[in-house]
């Protein structure tokens, strides 16, 4: 498929971009960042400059496209006002949408966030009514990137009422390269916190599978899918982590999969999608949350 990757040089859109090529696809990548103009290297994926929150540009890079994968989006509220982070990211999504309805894209794949939840990037702490959390737990977003995460699913929705373009919203959890690991990972792996949205994490070439899994899918209308890893990021059993940190408050554990189950079901994506995590923090760090020495710079 002719497929345009939005946000192609972020964290998620470089691993799809090398996915979908691998997978066999034709990819463009689109961002905000200044373009090369010298001469493509051999495995480049062609790049376009564009800022998605003009709709001429969105409609410019969506043309002759068969499919869409909406990465871009500013990643977190800290590093910019609330207004912008929303606006932003809410107004680049409508314009993809709109742009894909009117091309009759085949395929939308719309990444959305594990925010929607609502137990990340909290003011308030709102716990789930039971673990791990799957597509039925109702979404509680409190701010502004969650919020325009949760509105971009709802325009997916507004999408397949209208036209015949299939829609799929990924609900990435915390999502890491290899490199990030140790930073990221290993502080809870040594001193666990009462944080649920630093329970759960995705490779993020686990991640990029999901979107070419996506990609693939014959599914109608829209669906959406939490994504990621089979464990939880702190190497504790899941039960044990409630047991410490929530024990008053009685949160049912459903069956796992394993004892050190993510706090995050991927039920769904296992049987809609064949989504199957591969990767753990546990390929790069020990239980004290260090590099193995081979990984140590």
């Amino acid at each position: 498929m002719h497929i345009l990757v939005t946000g192609a040089r972020g964290k998620v859109g470089r691993a799809a971009i090398s996915a979908l090529v691998t997978a066999g696809h034709d990819v463009v990548g689109t961002d905000l960042g200044r373009p090369v103009y010298e001469l493509q290297l051999d495995g480049d994926a062609p790049y376009v400059q564009a800022d998605l929150r003009d709709a001429g540009d969105a409609f410019a890079v969506v043309r002759d496209c068969q499919a869409v994968v909406h990465c871009a989006a500013i990643p977190t509220a800290d590093k910019n006002t609330p207004h912008f982070v929303f606006s932003n990211n809410i107004l680049s999504t409508f314009n993809i949408a709109e742009a894909a309805v009117s091309f009759g894209v085949e395929r939308l794949v719309n990444i959305s966030s594990s925010a929607v939840a609502g137990y990340s990037t909290v003011q308030r702490q709102v716990l789930p009514s039971y673990l791990p959390i799957d597509e039925e737990e109702p979404a509680r977003p409190q701010e502004p990137y969650a919020l325009a995460k949760y509105f971009g699913e709802q325009l997916m929705d507004a999408v397949v009422r209208r036209s015949d373009v299939r829609c799929i919203s990924l609900r990435p959890t915390w999502t890491q390269r290899p490199d990030e690991y140790a930073a990221n990972l290993g502080p809870g792996i040594r001193d666990p916190q009462p944080l649920l949205s630093r329970w759960s994490y995705v490779d993020v070439r686990d991640l990029a599978d999901a979107i070419v899994l996506s990609i693939q899918s014959d599914l109608l209308g829209h669906e959406v899918f939490h994504i990621a890893a089979a464990d939880n990021a702190t190497g504790w059993p899941l039960e044990e982590l409630v047991a410490k940190f929530f024990a008053d408050r009685r949160i049912p554990i459903r069956p796992l999969l394993r004892p050190d189950a993510s706090p995050v079901s991927c039920g769904k994506a296992r049987r809609l999608l064949g989504y199957a995590p591969k990767r753990s923090w546990r390929d790069y760090l020990g239980n004290d949350g260090e590099p193995y020495p081979s990984n140590r710079a």
